[in-house]
């Protein structure tokens, strides 16, 4: 158990990566002090309560993103914060009132939490491959993505994807912060992340594995990139522990074709069916790879894509989200 006694925070931890973060922390031996919106909705704690070694090592404290100030007594005392705290949200109706401002002003004032507090010495912000890959390159077969990639706020404008611009700017931030008040950052930039659940909640990249099916066009070209929660969850820790770990860290899987996913995922349950006819021609390789040499140097591996899927799907039937429909 590494952790030994160490003090940590977690922010957001009934989210589906933190949640795991929590648990693999636990297991460790750490000491988690766990910030959620509400401490008294079961559906956000029962499943860290019960977590072993939660009754002796897990402290739960209500914070919110919009409130400076609202993290710092969670934050005094820690070692290591986790900053994993931001809302994922692919279609919204007010952009900034739901995704920028909370993403930028939380992880500000998160981090406004960690600067008055020696004890902490390494922040790991939760960021994603959405403030890494937009940013009007094309993602030909020749192209390697990696950590010196960086989306552009005006092409995700432009794009209209304001989940990755919440994320670009939200990272953006807080190496601006960390940078100009000495704080040590490494941030973590995972796929979309799948596998099974410890919240009684779908998330929304889970979510994606239902809807995949529904990626039929171009299904030989339109590339489905990913990552498992164990691994990212993994990689957090390790960002924290290996003293060598430094700036940004791309964590992608698996970057697979859709059809690919499909057949994968239809030999798992019935409710997933393949194309009935795919594009003319042999299927295509996928049109791009990102870098594992930084996480892998980290000591991080992935697991297979079956696995991941195997297990995400499982897990969505012993949840009650995943049904076999009779005609």
């Amino acid at each position: 158990m590494r952790g030994g006694r160490k003090v940590v925070c977690v922010t957001g931890a009934s989210g589906f990566i933190a949640s795991w973060l929590v648990k693999l922390l636990l297991q460790r031996g750490y000491i988690v002090k766990a910030t959620v919106r509400d401490p008294s909705d079961p559906k956000k704690t029962e499943h860290l309560l019960t977590l072993d070694g939660a009754n002796e090592r897990l402290h739960l404290f209500q914070a919110d993103l919009l409130v400076e100030g609202s993290f710092d007594l969670a934050v005094d005392g820690c070692e290591g914060v986790f900053h994993t705290a931001s809302p994922v949200i692919f279609s919204s109706t007010d952009p900034q009132e739901e995704l920028l401002y909370p993403a930028v002003k939380g992880t500000l004032n998160v981090l406004k939490s960690c600067v008055k507090f020696p004890t902490v010495k390494r922040v790991v912000l939760t960021s994603s491959m959405a403030s890494v890959l937009n940013n009007g390159k094309p993602l030909t077969p020749d192209v390697v993505v990696d950590e010196t990639w960086f989306s552009d706020p005006l092409v995700c404008e432009d794009l209209e994807a304001w989940y990755f611009l919440s994320k670009t700017l939200a990272e953006e931030a807080a190496w601006k912060f960390a940078k100009g008040n000495g704080i040590d950052l490494v941030t973590l930039n995972p796929a979309y992340v799948i596998g099974p659940l410890l919240q009684p909640t779908l998330n929304a990249t889970v979510e994606m594995v239902l809807n995949l099916q529904n990626v039929m066009q171009d299904a030989n070209k339109t590339n489905y990139i990913s990552t498992d929660v164990r691994d990212v969850a993994y990689a957090h820790i390790q960002a924290f522990e290996v003293p060598s770990a430094n700036g940004r860290y791309c964590l992608v899987g698996h970057v697979t074709p859709v059809f690919e996913a499909l057949e994968i995922l239809q030999q798992l349950h019935p409710i997933f069916c393949p194309p009935k006819k795919f594009e003319d021609g042999s299927p295509s390789e996928p049109t791009f790879q990102v870098s594992q040499e930084k996480a892998k140097s980290m000591g991080v591996s992935f697991l297979p894509l079956e696995v991941s899927l195997r297990d995400t799907v499982e897990s969505l039937k012993e949840k009650g989200f995943l049904k076999i429909e009779t005609s």
